[in-house]
């Protein structure tokens, strides 16, 4: 009769599994606390949140502004004033009737008594040569 011989178990295996087990807690652990989503860098991603939401608001105020001013160009509530004063802004025109101030670009004030002295020829002569028009 042949005797049964018991073998016994491999240490190997178990302390591998182990060893693969404590590894994986570690990296776990260490992704917790200073990961890129961990407790460490939550700060930056609260104000990055908040970064992100002042943005977004701006962007929504841009939104609402040009949706105003697209309701303002429908055809049924078309306001001929609006039509027309953006249509003199445009081509630099002006009416007859309308009364227009000279403003000086660098200070913002009236010019008041700059070009009094000056010939009609003159003084187209000077708008003609402003660019910015």
């Amino acid at each position: 009769m042949p005797t049964t011989r018991l073998k016994r178990p491999a240490i190997w295996r178990p302390l591998a599994l182990t060893v693969a087990l404590l590894g994986f807690q570690g990296y776990l652990g260490f992704s917790a606390i200073g990961g890129q989503f961990g407790i460490e860098n939550r700060t930056e991603i609260l104000l990055d949140i908040d970064q992100l939401r002042a943005q977004s608001s701006a962007l929504q105020a841009e939104i609402d502004d040009y949706r105003h001013r697209a309701t303002l160009m429908d055809p049924r509530r078309l306001d001929p004033d609006i039509v027309t004063e953006r249509a003199r802004a445009l081509l630099n025109m002006a009416n007859a009737d309308d009364i227009i101030i000279m403003v000086d670009r660098n200070t913002g004030e009236p010019i008041s008594g700059k070009f009094q002295n000056l010939t009609t020829d003159e003084l187209n002569a000077i708008i003609e040569a402003d660019t910015t028009l």
